[in-house]
Formats: C-alpha cells, structure tokens, sequence
C-alpha cells in the first residue's frame, strides 16, 4: 500500500496558483463570496434594494433603519436568502440572514455560511436574471393551467369553520346561477374531526366523494385545505409518535439525540397546539403522501392547498430526524407539493422556479391591505415567485369581516379589478351576497376583462415557466433607471400591457407611462413619458397597450 507523500514546494506553488485563479475568475465575474457574520455593503448613489420577504414588500424599496430577520421568519409568505438592487447587485446566501440598511450602508449579519455578492449586472432585471440562473433556475414546468385560465373560488370567508357538503354545493350552484365561470374550487380547514386525520368528518359530510363527483360534474376541480399539523392525544398522534415521525421538543433527558428523544414538540399557531410532522425524515414524507394519495383515490380530489409551513412555527432548538434549521423545514412542507400540480401554498422558502403556486397571505377588507397587492405580487416574481396569486378579492383575513353586517362595495370591486389582470384570479366572500346588482356587475366585468387577456395570460405563464422570468412585473423591473423605484400603483403584465386600477376610495390614479407610444382602454393613444392624473369611475380598469417603444 502507497503511502500520501507529503506535499513537494512545487505543489505548494500550483496550489496556489490555483487559489489565484479562481480568486481572478471570481474578480473578472464581478461576483464576491464572502465568509463571514457581518458584512456591510455600501449603497451607491441612487439605488434602491428590494427582496427578502414579500409580505414586507409595501416597505420597499428599503429606506433607513429598516431591518429584517430572515431566519425562522419568512414573514407569514413567501421568503428567500435574496436582495436585489436597481443599480444590477445582487446578495444570495444558501440560508437565512439579518439585514439592516443604516445610513448608506447595508449590513449583512447572523449567517455563518457564504454571502454572494453579485455586481455583474446594470439593472434590476439583471440583478433577477442572474441571481435566477445561477441560485434557482426555472424547471421548465407549470401548475395546472386552470388555475390561470378561469377564476378561483374559496370557501373560507363564506363557510369559515364550518365546512359541510351542503353549504360547500350551494356555494358552488351560485356561482353557476350568478353567471360565473366554473374553475377551481377549494375547500377550506375544518372538513375532518381533527389534524392529522385524513377523511372527512360524517357529521358534515354525508358522502364526500358524491360530492365531489357533483362538483366535477358541474365543471369544476377540487382542492382541499390541509396542513403539515397533528392534533394531540389523538390515535393518528400516537400512530406517528410510535413511529418517530414528529418533530420532537428540545425538552428530553438527553439533548440533540433523536434517538432517544421521547417527548413531542408542541407547536402554537392559530387553531391551537399541534405537534407537526417531521419531513426530514423520509418516512414522514411517505406517510403524509400516501394520505394525500388516500384523499386522491377515496374522495375524487384533484390537488391540495398547502396551509401552514411557516418557518417561525417551526422551533430553533426542536430535534429531528436530520439536523435542519426553521427556514429548511419550511422548504421541505413547499416539496411535498411538487407531486401535485393542483397546489397552493401560503408560505414558501427557496422554492423559486418550482411549479408551485404561492398567494399573497390574507388581507384586511380595507383600502390600506388593498394597496399592498401591487408591491406584494412583484415582489413575489423578483424572489422567483412567479405562479402567484393575490388574495381573495375583498380580503382573506376572516377576523375583519366579523362583525360588519354590510361590507364596503366600491372596495370589493376595486380589489377584483385589481386581481383580473394577475396570474390568478381568487373569490372567497360570495360578490352575488354582497353587493348590488349594478356592483355585481361591475365584479363580473371584471372577469370579462380577464377572460378577454386569458390568452395572453397563459403565453405569459408558459413563457415564465421556461425564462423564470416574472409574468408580473414593477415599473422599476421593465423600465430601468427611469424614476420608477418608488412606483407601487401599477404593474406591467408581460412587457405589454400597463395595467393602473384605482386602489382609493376617492376613485382618482395618478397613472406613469414610460417612453414609448401606448393606447389605452378607450383607444386612445398617448405619448410617454407622460404622468396623467386621472377620475377613474367605478367601471372602469385602466389598461395601456404598449404599442411602439
């Protein structure tokens, strides 16, 4: 047997040479990898950074004394290890980070791994499109394109915890009988006894795969609402804590052995305490699919909508089956989608480029929650987000909704304006319920708009799936360095089409066109750049046509 011979000068030398080399490779490419806790960045002259996470979006771009904490936080949405800048830079790290601009200074800190700093671009579309290539390139796949080509509809602001076959049937008859186009309809929490035990409940669900076959009949496909959680003291909860496919508390006799560890983490979040499954560990992955799968085969189903996952449910210290961090947990509950194209997630990290659809998390039923749609959705495609869908039109966040015996219904309009010209489309709160026959109207013309742009919608959707590029995109994203950072009322659809609606009770739009010679809704043509103040009554969209640039 030959022995390692230590190493001659010589090799000293070509090791050298290499590490020299590659250092230049790294300096030619404009790109810096740096190893370290704290990293402070200088800003240059006029440029503005977005990314992170995209429920703080409405903030960007970041202004002084801004500060976020990446790790077991993904903001309640969508998140990514990315920030982006207006003058082409771009910062990546595999896992999470703090970041804080102070002055004109950002400091990275709180990350032990590598800090990629990326200066090979000149914009922030480039900044997207190298960041895209080389951390989460596109898989060249898309989700079920229903979920683009007809609107959505969410039992949850009607039903709300009382999910049952009766109401769930009329909910789908109305739609039909108010003149709405059937697509994907998803059932919402509440349809089984508890987590972790998947078939539904008999005492609401008299026979659910008949309904279901009544649903398909009537054209619709079906999601179900489901989450990675197991409500405790329950046979399913003791089935998989014999199993060891929990996630277990940091509380044992013996830390950091999963081996002997006996006692469950017990996780707090919105319905309670849970324990919660445990996907580093391949069995529990197994398992909760085939469940799935049960779901898929008993009950007729078409696809799930993955609630839940957030990183910050997910405790820092808690033990598992393979060391993981909060953010990893997190990204594991996003893979389990990938085996349905029929799929909705509500928080997400480092997934972009999947074939995952993510929605803006709930909204109020106010003005102030409305206006963050715009800023919310671009952002989402900056991360590599690019299959998003807003919120329920009116709001998603049922505790606003408590309460208030007649809803704003300028305000339901306006938000269903505001989501026609988005990926998807989303009701919750039934329009035929709430509003007036002139109102209700206005919210199917809405659709009619959209059904109109379908098309092009879906070429957008086709083309994002092989370009990774965003099918929604920010003035700042499609028309660099011409004073559009700070733009968060409008956004581009593919590099066509302009699209302003009114986001104020007050009905005025203060609307930007960029260079070039653009038509709008009415027919007319006008010459940007051009900053237009605008009425825009209660029936109408602004769309602008890029005609010639």
């Amino acid at each position: 047997m030959t022995k390692n011979k230590p190493l001659t000068p010589a090799c000293n030398v070509l090791k050298i040479t290499r590490l020299l080399l590659a250092v230049s490779i790294i300096l030619l490419t404009n790109t810096r990898m740096v190893w370290a806790q704290e990293v402070t960045i200088p800003v240059k002259a006029g440029e503005h950074w977005y990314g992170g996470a995209v429920n703080e979006a409405h903030t960007m771009p970041f202004k002084d004394g801004y500060t976020f904490d990446l790790f077991a936080n993904t903001g309640t949405n969508q998140a990514s290890p990315l920030l982006l800048s207006t003058k082409g830079r771009y910062i990546w790290s595999d896992e999470p980070f703090k970041f804080t601009v102070k002055g004109d200074q950002l400091l990275i800190s709180g990350n032990s791994r590598i800090v990629e700093i990326d200066s090979a671009g000149h914009s922030l579309k480039e900044a997207f499109i190298n960041a895209a290539k080389k951390h989460f390139p596109t898989k060249g796949k898309l989700p079920d394109t229903l979920l683009f080509s007809r609107p959505q509809y969410n039992t949850w602001i009607e039903l709300v915890y009382n999910q049952n076959q009766a109401d769930i049937l009329k909910y789908a008859h109305d739609i039909v009988a108010n003149g709405f186009p059937t697509g994907v309809l998803m059932i919402d929490d509440n349809w089984a006894d508890y987590y972790g035990r998947f078939d539904f409940r008999k005492d609401r669900f008299t026979n659910a795969t008949t309904m279901v076959d009544s649903l398909h009949q009537m054209g619709f496909k079906v999601m179900l609402w489901i989450s990675p959680f197991v409500s405790p003291d329950t046979e399913v909860f003791r089935e998989l804590l014999s199993k060891k496919l929990l996630l277990y508390s940091a509380d044992q006799k013996e830390k950091n052995n999963w081996d002997k560890a006996i006692n469950p983490a017990i996780i707090s979040w919105w319905n309670g305490y849970s324990a919660v499954l445990d996907f580093t560990n391949p069995q529990a992955k197994a398992w909760f699919k085939s469940r799935l799968d049960h779901m898929v085969n008993a009950y007729h189903l078409d696809g799930f909508k993955f609630d839940a996952g957030d990183a910050d449910f997910y405790p820092a210290d808690a033990i598992s089956y393979k060391k993981a961090t909060p953010n990893d947990h997190s990204r594991l509950w996003g893979e389990i989608g990938l085996d349905y194209p029929l799929n909705e997630y509500r928080a997400m990290w480092k997934m972009a480029g999947q074939p995952l659809v993510q929605r803006l998390r709930d909204k109020q039923h106010t003005w102030v929650d409305l206006q963050k749609l715009i800023p919310h959705i671009t952002v989402a495609g900056l991360l590599g987000y690019n299959f998003t869908c807003p919120d329920m039109i009116g709001g998603g966040e049922y505790g606003s909704f408590i309460g208030k015996d007649k809803l704003d219904e300028e305000l339901v309009v306006r938000s269903a304006q505001c989501s026609a010209l988005m990926p998807m489309m989303q009701f919750s709160v039934a329009p035929w319920r709430v509003l007036s026959k002139p109102n209700l109207a206005l919210v199917k013309q809405a659709v009619d708009i959209r059904t109109k742009h379908t098309p092009y919608i879906l070429q957008l959707a086709k083309q994002s799936a092989t370009t990774g590029q965003p099918i929604v995109r920010s003035m700042e994203y499609e028309f660099p360095n011409q004073g559009y950072a700070e733009v968060k009322s409008q956004f581009m659809l593919g590099s066509k089409l302009l699209i302003a609606p009114a986001l104020t009770k007050e009905n005025k739009k203060t609307i930007y066109l960029p260079k070039g010679k653009w038509r709008d809704d009415k027919g007319k043509t006008i010459k940007g750049p051009a900053k237009i103040e605008q009425d825009v009554p209660l029936n109408r969209l602004p769309v602008f046509e890029l005609v010639s640039k």
